[in-house]
């Protein structure tokens, strides 16, 4: 008698999502994995959209529920998808954001420096197939782009993938920014295979376009919205600001035992390898305790900017074209330092410059091929009246900067 299992999770997105291997269910009830539950999706997208307040376990399940479809499709039309490769294909879209740390990308590479969470999430998935003896090899050989059928790696990562057809639809359905909706149904059933790559059919040209362009709307409207820009800063500040009053010898305590080891310690890739079952412990919720804590500490810098966070008083932003006037940030600086008592040094924690940038389509980077009915292929940036042309691959770029608005002093 075989193993069977069938469960239904009730998504607010998509409905009923069907978990039907006993693998995949064995999977998503890892600890490792239901840490997801613990992280935002968006970070502080909240602040400003209040119904942001998803998870990457959302997040991961929908990317499964459109995989399943796209590999139902697919193998509608023809398309040799064995077994063992749906599993794999699947599992491999659940865990591809699993390396994700408290806050997501707003504590990329500053929390442990120089460390992508893709790295990390590879490092995961090594050690749950060692767990589940083996059996997450394939599923490994597709994230890492190393499978005979390059399609299923592209349907995980790639200008047109599955993770990218769920964030969109579903941040867009928590922020209620209807811009960002796309009509993913449509363009899972447009996808087809040729010599071994996933492209589109002519006719779901315009399901692409309106899908880059409502990518291109979130970025500015959502994603690099100013205020939620401000938020992620603000706290990148926080952690930089406690290393570096750890560096000097100061009393810095986290709010938990394992997120103050990791920032007292963490240095590399390498030292992630050696405490991941450690760092499989954090997710957002040591992030907010540690901060709510150091409302109270001694250190000007570090207390005000948790406030600014905690009290949701935040750092004003201004985005524009152009670089900012030195003169002008000099004296907003030196008003800054006055009203605080603090020195220019300490004072870059509080007003700083950066630059945002986002392109629409990047045809250098993985395409977007539409397969016509004559059998020629052409990517979605050359088809003749196409709305995505070579001048939208250009990145458009903003200059921000964040600074402290000394009337919130109280």
């Amino acid at each position: 008698m075989t193993n069977r299992i069938r469960k239904i999770i009730n998504d607010p997105v998509y409905g009923f999502i069907t978990i039907d291997d006993p693998l995949v269910f064995q999977v998503i009830s890892h600890p490792w994995y239901q840490r997801l539950r613990r992280i935002h999706q968006m970070a502080f997208a909240q602040l400003v959209y209040p119904g942001a307040v998803h998870t990457r376990l959302h997040h991961s399940l929908g990317a499964y529920h459109l995989m399943y479809n796209a590999l139902t499709e697919l193998k509608n039309k023809g398309v040799e998808i064995t077994p063992e490769e749906e599993t794999a294909a699947k599992i491999a879209i659940l865990l591809h954001d699993i390396g994700h740390g408290p806050f997501s990308h707003a504590l990329e590479n500053v929390l442990i420096n120089n460390t992508h969470h893709e790295t990390i999430s590879i490092l995961i998935m090594r050690v749950l197939n060692e767990q589940m003896k083996g059996q997450l090899h394939k599923a490994i050989d597709i994230f890492t782009n190393n499978y005979t059928k390059p399609f299923l790696h592209q349907l995980i990562s790639g200008q047109l993938d599955v993770d990218r057809m769920d964030y969109l639809t579903r941040d867009s359905f928590y922020t209620g920014v209807s811009e960002g909706v796309i009509g993913y149904d449509r363009i899972l059933k447009m996808l087809t295979v040729n010599n071994g790559d996933l492209m589109v059919e002519e006719k779901g040209i315009y399901s692409i376009e309106k899908f880059l362009v409502a990518r291109r709307l979130m970025y500015w409207q959502v994603y690099l919205h100013k205020t939620v820009l401000g938020a992620e800063k603000t706290l990148v500040k926080i952690i930089q600001r406690a290393k570096a009053l750890i560096e000097q010898g100061q009393v810095v305590q986290a709010a938990s035992p394992t997120f103050d080891f990791f920032l007292k310690n963490a240095t590399s890739a390498s030292f992630i390898e050696q405490h991941l079952s450690g760092f499989c412990q954090l997710d957002d919720f040591d992030v907010l305790a540690t901060i709510k804590n150091w409302v109270f500490h001694p250190d000007t810098v570090l207390s005000t900017l948790c406030r600014c966070l905690i009290e949701r008083r935040l750092l004003k932003v201004k985005l524009q074209a152009e670089p900012f006037d030195l003169d002008w940030i000099n004296s907003l600086r030196n008003n800054i330092c006055q009203q605080l008592n603090i020195g220019e040094a300490d004072c870059e924690y509080l007003i700083f410059t950066g630059e945002a940038e986002n392109t629409t389509y990047n045809p250098t980077e993985e395409r977007i091929q539409i397969l016509f009915k004559n059998g020629t292929v052409t990517d979605i940036s050359k088809v003749d009246n196409a709305l995505i042309h070579q001048a939208l691959a250009t990145p458009v770029k903003k200059y921000y900067i964040c600074y402290y608005n000394c009337k919130q002093l109280s």
